[in-house]
Parts: C-alpha cells; sequence; structure tokens
C-alpha cells in the first residue's frame, strides 16, 4: 500500500509561531489516526514565512524560485492539506492568500483541505467560515467539515460546558481528513488499478489476429 502525503501550510511570520505550532498539531492528529488505520503517511511542512519573497517575485515575473515551485508541487501533489493563516484585518493574511493565488484554480479539485486560523481573541473565529471556506470552496476542495480556530486564550484551555476545548477540537479535524484522505486515495487507486485492467485489456485485443 502506497505511503500517504500530508502538507501542513503554515503562514506564521514568528519565530516560534502559534501559527505553526497550530500546523503541527494538527498534522500530528490526523497522523495518529491514519496510524491506527495502519496507513503511512509522509509528513510535510510548508513555512510561507520562509518564502514570502519569493512569493512577491513570482506575483510580478510570473516565475517561481526553485523553493517556491517545490512548496506547490508538494501542495497540489498531496493526499492531505492543512492550511493555517493568522488572522490580519478580519481575514486571512496577505502572503497565505499571495500563496494559493500561485496555485492552478484545478490543482485543488477534490483534495481534502483542513482550515485553520489563529488570532488574539475568539472573536476573529468567524474568519474560517467567512474567508478561509469560501476560498477552498472556490478552488473546489473538499474541505474538512470541522476547521479550528486558537486564540490566544485556547492554548491549554480544556474549554467550557457550551465547547469543546483547543486539543479535542484538533483531534476530530485531525481524524476527519485522515477519513477523506484515506477515502479520496482508495477511491483514486480504484479508478488507477480499473483503467489500467482496461488498458491491458485492450491491449490484448489488439494483439489479436483474426486472419
Amino acid at each position: 500500500m502506497e505511503q500517504l502525503k500530508l502538507v501542513a501550510v503554515s503562514a506564521g511570520l514568528s519565530s516560534p509561531s502559534s501559527t505553526r505550532l497550530l500546523a503541527d498539531r494538527l498534522a500530528d492528529a490526523a497522523q495518529e489516526r491514519l496510524a491506527e488505520q495502519d496507513r503511512k503517511v509522509e509528513v510535510e511542512v510548508v513555512e510561507l514565512r520562509d518564502l514570502a519573497t519569493a512569493i512577491a517575485n513570482n506575483l510580478v515575473t510570473g516565475f517561481p524560485s526553485p523553493a517556491l515551485g517545490a512548496a506547490i508541487d508538494a501542495v497540489t501533489g498531496a493526499d492531505g492539506v492543512i492550511t493555517v493563516t493568522p488572522v490580519f484585518t478580519a481575514s486571512y493574511s496577505g502572503l497565505f492568500k499571495s500563496f494559493f493565488d500561485l496555485i492552478d484554480p484545478q490543482a485543488l479539485t477534490g483534495k481534502p483541505v483542513l482550515i485553520a486560523a489563529t488570532g488574539g481573541t475568539a472573536r476573529h473565529s468567524l474568519v474560517l467560515d467567512h474567508a478561509l471556506r469560501p476560498l477552498f470552496a472556490y478552488l473546489r476542495a473538499l474541505v474538512v467539515p470541522t476547521a479550528v480556530y486558537a486564540a490566544s486564550e485556547d492554548w491549554g484551555s480544556g474549554g467550557d460546558e457550551y465547547t469543546e476545548g483547543l486539543p479535542a477540537r484538533i483531534r476530530r479535524a485531525g481524524g476527519e481528513l485522515a477519513g477523506l484522505m484515506v477515502t479520496t486515495r482508495d477511491a483514486r487507486d480504484a479508478r488507477a488499478e480499473e483503467s489500467g485492467e482496461l488498458t491491458e485489456y485492450e491491449r490484448q485485443l489488439a494483439d489479436l489476429r483474426f486472419d
């Protein structure tokens, strides 16, 4: 069984970064759920902070640097993608949007994508549904039902009687992403196998002689 590939895109600007931390926690949760299903997964993290200059240059020249090209290939070739952005001015950061502006609009079609964001206050949590979810709906990605927002006070919090704590939301979102990755990958492999069998059958027909 071929190994799955999971790519986490972090648009955090500081180091250390709570955005990167959330991306790592979500990747760990998905990895754990896949391990429970005996599915191996390769995890790669793309730090947009390191690609900021290359992204700006690509926007004006139309050509990606080797590092940026590799990051775009990683995202478009993954079985599942985690995207995490800090909230700037009630929306995703410009760096985050600029990176996804460089990706072919068809490249994420049907790909499982988990959306997440970080911010200083819980009042910005609607950014997930008014900015991130429409962006990936436009790109025709398969957006995971549970999105994760982490405000400063969420770290280390166990939630309250009305809400789950951050760790529970991370586990649930990671589990949903893992499930969609397995489902879409198995379906793709089945289609490829079916296509291969058809090709072999067609080759055998072509080899027949009707003299």
